[in-house]
């Protein structure tokens, strides 16, 4: 018994050391648990509604607060502005048809499947009797299209200056097929690059936009277009007044905004379900610096829907800059100094207007 109270001894020191290290372990464990689970938390709730984390911030065009009456009155409005990576909302996001702001996704998938460098015209398109009839229905229902010929030939800039300057339902649904080998699949791409880029509250039914079931928001729209003007292709050709096609003959940008007060692009949109829709660049100088801002709004009400759309930009961006506190002026453009200023978009047979779906 002697030495046996000492072996117990150190076995029951032992047995508390190991009862305390399991016992640190576990809280351990448990905090470990904890931090983990409120990240993954953070996470979902960051993945799962995004523009409510971009409503809370607002951070004006000089670092300072946005008030609400930057934002347009009515639809909703979000912009992206050098030297920031986020994307800044206006109140009301929440999914709306785009109307022909939806070719912007359309001619970026072009032509990042088929690049063009400076100078390049690029592949040829051959036109069928399909794509004929296919444009004899679109202008039956009043949409918005350019005159084609069967056995016409467009080369992908042509048809790309078809899709974004007069807005071409025709070209884009060419487009999508020449592209992807049917226009269900360019859809499937449309989607999966959405997704791609964090646009999680747009669906796109069709390249052209005409489909009121494609629908998205300003902010999630804001990704794209700022995606695509980094292609100079693309760049290029909105900021173009007009070009000439084989058969339609000279075709004029649906952007009078083009050339005035900095705008150098993008894309107009309108129809009945989504109102005036406009996804625009403006370059400015604010504060001493040259500031690019490239922005969207939708659902602008009015007669003339397109005009609503440009109108809103044209005072959003104006209010943006208006914060600082030196002067403000629009970077010259002399590229742009050929097209009349504040010319109504001129018609190129698609009868586009109110209660049709415009360009």
């Amino acid at each position: 018994m002697t030495y046996c109270e000492p072996a117990r001894t150190t076995t029951r020191r032992i047995r508390i050391r190991r009862i305390r290290v399991a016992g640190l372990l576990v809280v351990i464990a448990a905090i470990a648990a904890a931090l983990g689970y409120q990240l993954l938390a953070s996470s979902s709730s960051t993945a799962e509604s995004p523009i409510d984390v971009l409503r809370s911030e607002h951070p004006g065009a000089l670092g300072g607060a946005l008030p609400s009456t930057v934002w347009p009155a009515y639809g909703q409005a979000a912009f992206v502005q050098t030297g920031r990576s986020q994307v800044q909302a206006g109140p009301n996001q929440h999914a709306a048809p785009i109307a022909s702001v939806a070719k912007v996704m359309t001619a970026y998938l072009v032509l990042r499947d088929h690049p063009l460098r400076a100078g390049q015209d690029g592949p040829t398109i051959t036109l069928t009797d399909a794509d004929v009839a296919d444009t004899d229905r679109r202008r039956g229902q009043h949409e918005s299209v350019v005159s084609i010929a069967a056995g016409e030939q467009l080369t992908e800039r042509q048809a790309l200056q078809a899709l974004l300057l007069p807005s071409a339902n025709n070209i884009a649904a060419a487009l999508a097929r020449w592209n992807a080998g049917s226009v269900d699949r360019f859809v499937v791409g449309m989607n999966a690059t959405a997704r791609s880029l964090g646009m999680t509250h747009t669906r796109y039914t069709d390249p052209s936009g005409y489909d009121d079931a494609t629908v998205s928001t300003a902010a999630d729209q804001v990704s794209i277009v700022d995606r695509a003007m980094r292609l100079p292709a693309f760049a290029s050709i909105v900021a173009t007044p007009s070009a000439t096609l084989p058969v339609a003959g000279t075709v004029h940008n649906t952007n009078t905004l083009l050339g005035h007060d900095g705008f150098v692009g993008v894309k107009t949109g309108s129809d009945d379900a989504a109102g005036g829709c406009f996804a625009f660049r403006t370059i400015r100088w604010i504060d001493g610096k040259r500031t690019t801002i490239t922005g969207v709004v939708l659902g602008q009400p009015g007669h003339d829907p397109i005009a609503a759309g440009l109108a809103a930009a044209d005072a959003m961006v104006d209010r943006i800059a208006g914060h600082s506190p030196r002067q403000v002026r629009a970077m010259p453009d002399l590229r742009q100094r050929t097209l009349p200023p504040r010319t109504a978009p001129r018609s190129n047979g698609s009868g586009s207007g109110l209660g049709s779906p415009g360009p």
